[in-house]
């Protein structure tokens, strides 16, 4: 299943399958046993994907043409239109991480990460994340991301598998959410 797979930077043209695995994965379109296997909480309209494709970040994972995952990753000035990426950009004073403290300068928000369930365990965690973080190195040496505490897959596979840090929490909207951090230079295994 995975000897078809590629990964590049979206395109326009890749808007709409962008769209539909958003759509399948949507917290707001998922059950409460659904959301066990894991979701996304952000939701991309047509306009604001043209804006992170046109500053190239956004990154797929294709099977023959379909897209079958993706990572967004942007600046703090893109992701602040969301209220809770402006709350979590007023604390990048009191986060640090090795020697560093963030600024809007030195990290990017990265995420949400979405990957169709029948593609999940198979390893494209790996390949989809190196690929986003080579490119995304060259603009940002620290990347942070949160992710609601009741989402344990997504937490599993980025501390155990991918080896992020959970630097810290916070609660925003009645959700309780981990604070992880990465340092870009830092190749996967």
């Amino acid at each position: 299943m995975t000897q078809n797979l590629y990964y590049e930077i979206a395109q326009i043209s890749d808007i709409d399958g962008v769209l539909a695995l958003q759509e399948l994965y949507l917290v707001a379109n998922l059950t409460e046993t659904e959301k066990a296997a894991g979701f996304v909480t952000t939701p991309f309209t047509i306009s604001q994907l043209n804006e992170v494709i046109e500053k190239k970040e956004l990154f797929i994972a294709k099977d023959h043409d379909k897209i079958i995952g993706y990572i967004f990753a942007g600046s703090w000035d893109f992701f602040k239109q969301w209220p809770i990426f402006e709350y979590m950009s007023s604390l990048l004073p009191e986060l640090h991480f090795l020697d560093d403290t963030f600024t809007l300068s030195n990290s990017f928000q990265y995420g949400p990460i979405s990957i169709h369930q029948d593609y999940r365990g198979k390893g494209l965690i790996f390949p989809l994340f190196e690929f986003m973080r080579v490119h995304m190195s060259q603009k940002y040496p620290l990347a942070l991301t949160f992710i609601n505490k009741i989402n344990i897959p997504s937490t599993k596979a980025h501390t155990q598998k991918l080896n992020w840090s959970i630097i810290s929490e916070f609660q925003f909207n009645n959700n309780d959410y981990y604070i992880l951090a990465y340092d870009m230079n830092q190749a996967l295994p």
